[in-house]
Parts: structure tokens; sequence; C-alpha cells
């Protein structure tokens, strides 16, 4: 039996972790995330594809992508949360298909105002804001949960 996949995917200037703004955004570095990822997610059995693009015509790609490969999602498409109705009817054809979880390091609803609009929202059955790279651990949990995967 196959390992179910999740996909981790990663908006602009996420490369930037652990440079850009770090009092915002925190110290770990975009590679410190992924190995924490990829460790987590193993330890429920999860096969994942973990992606960051600077290019909003690759992460709708991928979000189509995951239609066919993927059982769930995390997603932190960064500025693009805020922008894209791309993304927004890219993620729409996976509703009722693929579980959906949006991350965000910082909390936007705390931020700018332009923040406060997300694009995932509507499509995502969990949101973890604010918990810098944790988030992505609390979204592997909550896929898990969803996806009846238990600890190996």
């Amino acid at each position: 039996m196959s390992q179910p996949v999740i996909f981790i995917l990663l908006g602009p200037n996420l490369n930037m972790l652990g440079i850009r703004e770090p009092h915002i955004y925190g110290h770990e570095t975009i590679e410190d995330i992924e190995k924490m990822c990829r460790a987590e997610a193993q330890s429920y059995g999860f096969a994942v594809e973990f992606k960051q693009t600077n290019h909003e015509g690759d992460l709708v790609t991928w979000i189509q992508d995951a239609l066919r490969k993927a059982q769930g999602i995390i997603i932190n498409a960064a500025a693009y949360t805020h922008t894209s109705v791309a993304m927004y009817d890219a993620l729409k054809m996976l509703e009722n298909k693929v579980s959906i979880v949006e991350v965000h390091h910082s909390n936007p609803k705390e931020r700018e105002p332009f923040r406060h609009i997300s694009y995932v929202e509507p499509h995502a059955f969990a949101h973890f804001s604010g918990y810098g790279a944790r988030g992505y651990i609390m979204g592997i949990e909550a896929l898990a949960g969803r996806l009846g995967a238990r600890k190996q």
C-alpha cells in the first residue's frame, strides 16, 4: 500500500525565511522547516511534496496537481493569500476531494488591513496563523486527524 501524499506549498519570499524580517517570521530557514515537516509527516506515514515558489502560476499548477496526487495540502500562499483569485479558483476545485490547511508565520489579521482578506480561508478546514514554523507541524497534525492517520 502506498503512502498518503501531502503537499506543503509555500508562496513568494518564503525562500528568504531566516533572513527576511526575523522579528515577524522567525529565525528558521526554509530548509529547517522542510526538514521539520518531513520528519513530522513521516511519523504519520505521509509522503511529502515540499515546494516553494515566487511565481503565482507555479502555485496554481501545484494546487491543480494535488487534485490527482495528494490527500492533503498545507499552504502558506504568503502575499498571494491576499491577491490571487487564480489560486482561489484552483483551491475551489479541490473542495470535498483534498483536505486543505492554511498556515501563516505571523497573524495576517493583526497586520496591515490589506492582509485581512484570505483567498485560501474559504477552502481550508483548519487555519494556523501566528505560530511561526510550528504552524506547519500543527497543520500536519490537523491533516493526520482529518485523514485518520496515527503516529507510527
